[in-house]
């Protein structure tokens, strides 16, 4: 699917954020129904540990706030979303860039909205991995979001 002209405005407005950018991570694409997202994180200065990998910090600060932003974008207003909890699994040295893709497809869309309709709050559990170019994965990580209404 195509950005729009929303979606592209805010991938360059997070891209542009301190907070964001400092990670080294780059948001490369943001579907017009906010429902995916691509991100990349090179192996360069701002990433490079004196090992020559990738900093661990910077391979969760890339990933960090996508679903909740994700979440917050698709639920609306009402509601307020927060990160809870991450578990992290490193698998591999990161060493050329990684790429993670994040998806909230129409059913778990469906089903939080379901959910929210009988709960007044909830958790909800992500998963993603960061992964090379031959498709191999250096890290996967857990994420545990907090959604309720206001």
């Amino acid at each position: 699917m195509a950005e729009s002209w929303n979606s592209r405005c805010w991938r360059w407005l997070a891209n542009l954020s301190p907070a964001y950018s400092r990670t080294g991570a780059t948001i490369t694409y943001i579907a017009h129904n906010f429902q995916e997202v691509h991100v990349a994180l090179p192996l360069n200065w701002k990433t490079r540990n004196h090992m020559n990998m990738i900093w661990g910090g910077s391979l969760y600060g890339a990933i960090d706030p996508i679903y909740g932003v994700m979440l917050w974008k698709l639920l609306g207003p009402r509601f307020d979303v927060v990160d809870k909890a991450a578990t992290i699994n490193f698998r591999r040295p990161g060493r050329a860039t990684l790429h993670a893709r994040f998806v909230i497809d129409d059913a778990e869309l469906q089903s939080l909205h379901t959910a929210l309709r009988n709960q007044h709050k909830l958790d909800r559990h992500y998963q993603v991995e960061l992964l090379d170019s031959s498709g191999s994965v250096h890290m996967v990580c857990e994420k545990t979001v907090h959604i309720r209404r206001k």
